[in-house]
């Protein structure tokens, strides 16, 4: 048919010229190791953009075969998000019986989705950025630091744009997730597709 879709997850469809734009971003920087942010309203396919840039990459399927981990930053409380992040050591803190490595960690050598990270608390974004800066984590409850080798994407229903001004999200940390934005249209934007979804 001409369309770039064989450069999307198998599951994502559509003919619509918004698509296609996102196709195209797909095969663009699915070569590249930048960060992207993945904006759009929830149900319209953030994770599997996500998928697509990390499968077509040389960390996906036809390259190292790197792991592909997502984690949904609003789903976990926000007292455990940085032991998830980036682990911690047996005894870090109460109920830590073993010690557990992070996403970051389990990510290295693929690719890392943090999804809703517009729902991070304020404080651990500090630490995100560090994280982004170094490529360095620390567990929590150690003083090693640990070298990660990750493709950093992110994805928000929000306006981040909104909660910077609102000194809800750092402006800093969102320049480096944002290398660059992939916007996903909403399904108004796209009614040509609505027979074939």
């Amino acid at each position: 048919s001409g369309s770039d879709q064989g450069l999307a997850a198998p599951e994502m469809l559509g003919q619509a010229p918004a698509m296609q734009d996102v196709f195209r971003a797909i095969g663009r920087l699915s070569q590249s190791n930048v960060t992207v942010l993945i904006t759009g309203e929830s149900g319209t396919g953030k994770e599997l953009v996500a998928r697509a840039l990390h499968r077509h990459s040389p960390r996906g399927e036809l390259g190292t075969k790197g792991p592909f981990i997502a984690i949904n930053t609003a789903a976990i409380p926000k007292d455990l998000l940085e032991s998830e992040l980036f682990g911690h050591t047996k005894g870090a803190y109460t109920g830590a019986v073993d010690a557990q490595k992070g996403v970051f960690e389990l990510a290295n050598g693929g690719t890392l989705l943090l999804d809703e990270i517009a729902e991070m608390p304020y404080i651990l974004q500090s630490k995100l950025l560090r994280v982004i800066e170094t490529w360095e984590i620390k567990p929590l409850g150690s003083d090693k630091v640990k070298k990660v080798d990750v493709r950093l994407l992110s994805a928000t229903n929000r306006n981040i744009s909104e909660m910077i001004e609102d000194k809800k999200f750092r402006e800093d940390l969102f320049y480096r997730i944002a290398t660059v934005t992939i916007s996903l249209p909403s399904l108004d934007d796209r009614k040509e597709d609505i027979p074939i979804l």
